[in-house]
């Protein structure tokens, strides 16, 4: 190991001379770069290596490099370049290549390289670095993708480019993405050669040698791939990304007309389609004479939006669906929140979605999300009655729903319309019971604000009953808290002590009484015993914060100090694992007064 570390500083002792000699580095800093490189050197000779010492010694090396950078720029000396950076980038490279050739799996360190190689302009490199990668990882297309854009980008090579996207396609023959930035190449290609022939034609050079194809000029490599492409995914959504692609060139329009034409013959099942088409409405040329005012610029927009709608409705003439609905919507909804000064246009935006919104819910195919924005939209509008019918048929159309039953129990409870008891009581009847807690929360605000205390008050029993845990558990907490706040401590404790005993039981509920008893003139001390003793009971093993609070309560006013060492005996017998550990700390900083 010695021989061949030795071999290897031996080797770099050429370009250190050639820096110290043109007054790049000194002799002491030459000396440190020799100290320092045949430390990290023997690292990467021991039995068991590393690979952060890998990363170590090429960082170290790249920090040399750009410090040679600085000190030419300073110094105004550019020669001798061969001689002093390639040797080095040359043993970056052959450190890369040892630690990818040990850690394979790590496309990241592949990808370092891949970086340094373009940084330090070693672009012959970079071909082989990808090479060497795609062979250990061809299962990820994203390093084919980057591989081809660097052939394109970096070597000026469509050929190369081209060939790599031919063999990723090999592995994933159904990857959209590797077909997408392919079908990009292909373009971006031929938009260099069409600049390419302007330019000689500028300069009034022959075309002699350089090969300019009609049949390429126009983009037909494109269009093959575009062909081969949606003979496999044969999706809407596929074919429209790479329409937006083509749209970027301005040369393709040949090629955007014949991919419009596939897409309208073949992708009408797919409401996407539809939406798509009617969205490029929006761009129809306008009237130019009116887009000097305000009110010709709403009209033009009106008009379009108009347009759109029609491209709408012919979809759903033969695309009656949940999907087709919720893209009309949807547009409308979009078109609405965009801001105009024109009280016409924001009107008609308003009525548009009004009557497509209750279309699509007689159709019984306006997704529930959407009641929202309808009621809001009434509401807005003060049409009371409207949204108070709109809110009860929602809850029909939705019954199982708990988010629909809560917008609607809202709407009503807002405009205090409607028989709320008996459709609280379909609520609870219709929902999943282990999803309806937030109804038995709104029915009792709703029922506190405008029942009596007694039928509030069998709400909570019938809460008490619930066989979820969540909701029961829930009931007993708001139950004794309302009891404290209508009945005061009395009722408060009576209600305690009729549920201490019914599981399920939270800390809550027991700390909430606790809290009670304290706020009491003359709080006593035995009471606030026996809520933390039925506490720890439910809790003692895991609550270490208990057992603390029980512990300060006895060490304050009303308690007896000399209770403590028996209460931290006791936790420490029944608190297990992590809870004992956090419980000792808290306890050593307490006797210390830190706590």
């Amino acid at each position: 190991m010695a021989e061949v570390v030795q071999q290897r500083i031996e080797d770099r002792i050429p370009e250190l001379e050639q820096l110290e000699r043109v007054g790049l580095f000194t002799k002491k800093e030459v000396k440190s770069i020799i100290k320092k490189a045949t430390a990290l050197e023997y690292k990467l000779h021991r039995l068991i290596v590393n690979k952060d010492d890998f990363i170590a010694y090429i960082q170290y090396e790249i920090n040399v490099l750009e410090l040679i950078k600085k000190r030419r720029a300073h110094i105004h000396y550019h020669f001798k370049r061969e001689e002093i950076e390639f040797p080095i980038i040359h043993r970056i490279s052959s450190i890369f290549r040892r630690a990818t050739k040990k850690w394979k799996d790590d496309v990241q360190l592949w990808l370092s390289h891949v970086a340094f190689c373009k940084k330090w302009e070693t672009k012959g490199q970079i071909s082989k670095v990808f090479s060497s990668m795609l062979a250990i990882h061809p299962d990820k297309p994203a390093l084919w993708i980057m591989a081809a854009k660097s052939e394109l980008e970096d070597r000026n090579s469509s050929e190369s480019a081209r060939h790599l996207f031919l063999r990723a396609l090999r592995f994933h023959p159904d990857n959209k993405k590797v077909y997408q930035e392919y079908f990009r190449m292909e373009l971006l290609h031929c938009e260099k050669l069409r600049k390419q022939k302007e330019e000689l034609e500028k300069a009034e050079m022959e075309l002699g040698e350089y090969e300019f194809s009609p049949e390429i000029l126009s983009g037909k490599l494109a269009d093959v791939v575009y062909k081969d492409a949606t003979a496999k995914i044969k999706e809407a959504e596929f074919v429209i990304s790479l329409l937006n692609i083509a749209a970027i060139f301005d040369f393709t329009k040949e090629l955007q007309d014949s991919i419009l034409q596939d897409l309208q013959a073949n992708y009408t099942e797919d409401s996407l389609t539809w939406d798509f088409m009617a969205k490029r409405e929006l761009e129809a040329p306008g009237v130019d004479e009116e887009l000097y005012t305000a009110k010709g610029r709403a009209s033009d927009i009106n008009r379009r939006e108009e347009r759109c709608c029609q491209v709408y409705e012919e979809g759903l003439k033969s695309l009656n669906s949940e999907p087709m609905w919720t893209r009309y919507v949807v547009f409308c909804l979009e078109r609405l929140k965009r801001k105009t000064n024109v009280q016409e246009l924001k009107e008609k935006r308003q009525e548009r979605l009004l009557e497509v919104l209750q279309r699509a819910h007689d159709s019984s195919l306006l997704k529930e999300n959407f009641y929202k924005n309808w009621l809001e939209i009434l509401l807005s509008s003060g049409d009371a009655e409207a949204a108070a019918t709109l809110a009860l048929s929602a809850t029909q159309r939705y019954n199982q729903s708990v988010s629909v039953w809560s917008l609607c129990l809202q709407t009503l409870m807002q405009l205090g319309c409607g028989d709320m008891a008996k459709l609280f009581h379909d609520a609870l009847t219709h929902v999943n019971p282990k999803e309806s807690l937030s109804l038995w929360q709104l029915q009792l605000q709703w029922s506190m604000a405008n029942q009596s205390a007694e039928e509030t008050e069998a709400i909570f029993k019938r809460g008490l009953l619930s066989t979820v845990t969540a909701i029961a558990m829930e009931m007993k907490e708001l139950y004794l808290e309302w009891s404290y706040s209508v009945g005061g401590y009395k009722k408060a404790r009576k209600t305690f002590t009729s549920l201490q005993e019914n599981r399920p039981l939270s800390k809550r509920f027991f700390t909430s009484m606790i809290q009670i008893e304290k706020e009491q003139e003359t709080p006593k001390i035995n009471n606030l015993r026996d809520y933390y003793e039925r506490a720890l009971q439910e809790f003692g093993s895991a609550d270490d914060d208990l057992w603390l609070q029980y512990i300060q309560e006895e060490m304050g006013a009303l308690g007896r100090p000399e209770n403590c060492a028996k209460i931290h005996w006791r936790a420490m017998k029944f608190l297990e694992g992590e809870s004992m550990e956090r419980f000792t700390s808290k306890y050593t900083l307490l006797q210390t007064g830190h706590l």
